[in-house]
């Protein structure tokens, strides 16, 4: 199947991403190490990896410990499995021949693909995003349809891999196909820049709106992932 070419009626953009953690320091730190940062840590103990001109992670802090595999996760290049387990991180499972799933010090599973050749200065490089979904065309679509990029086809040949959308331009976003349903809040999240409004007459819905606690909107897409919106 052939791409799909540019929207040029974008009207988001992505923002930071965001992890669930009742220990969001070990987390944060691991993350900083692996893919690079500096880790800033608030008084109440939430952590914010602060990444430059690449995409910022906020880690925070909740009381409910993971429970399931995570719907949302990383892929991450690198030269080493034991580079990564040096800093904390569990191997999981191997695919041949050169990927393999593994789990950070808490727990979150992240996909990291062998490449000896790899140009970075630390252990692991990011480079996409992935969503579990059991209609991942649809829902790539609909990402496609508000922040832009280009859809090319997963490796099944449809059209459900989102590249070079507004803010994440260096990050491929995976939208992988499952059968599992949702049973938890994702413990990953990511953030937008958008009218909140103009997301719930596209097809999101609003949890909560700003208030004296946050001063964004929280809302779910068409198929149930939580996401943050900042005007």
């Amino acid at each position: 199947m052939s791409d799909l070419g540019p929207n040029p009626t974008a009207s988001a953009s992505l923002k930071d991403f965001c992890i669930d953690a009742t220990m969001p320091v070990p987390v944060a730190k691991f993350w900083a190490a692996a893919i690079g940062g500096e880790v800033d840590v608030d008084e109440a103990g939430e952590a914010f990896i602060r990444r430059g001109k690449a995409v910022d992670i906020w880690v925070n802090r909740v009381p409910e410990p993971k429970s399931v595999k995570n719907r949302v996760h990383f892929d991450v290049y690198t030269r080493a499995v034991a580079d990564l387990v040096a800093l904390g991180g569990t191997l999981l499972e191997e695919h041949e021949p050169d990927r393999v799933v593994m789990a950070d010090v808490e727990g979150n599973e992240f996909c990291a693909f062998l490449d000896p050749d790899l140009e970075s200065d630390t252990p692991a490089s990011l480079f996409a995003v992935c969503t579990d979904s059991d209609k991942p065309v649809e829902i790539a679509r609909w990402w496609h349809g508000l922040v832009g990029g280009t859809l090319t086809p997963g490796p099944d040949g449809t059209l459900r891999w989102l590249r070079g959308g507004a803010g994440w331009d260096d990050l491929i976003w995976k939208f992988v196909r499952v059968a599992d349903e949702r049973v938890v809040k994702n413990r990953w999240h990511w953030d937008v820049r958008a009218d909140a409004a103009e997301l719930v007459h596209d097809g999101a819905r609003a949890l909560r709106g700003p208030d004296t606690d946050i001063r964004w909107t929280v809302l779910t897409d068409p198929d149930g992932n939580e996401f943050c919106a900042f005007g």
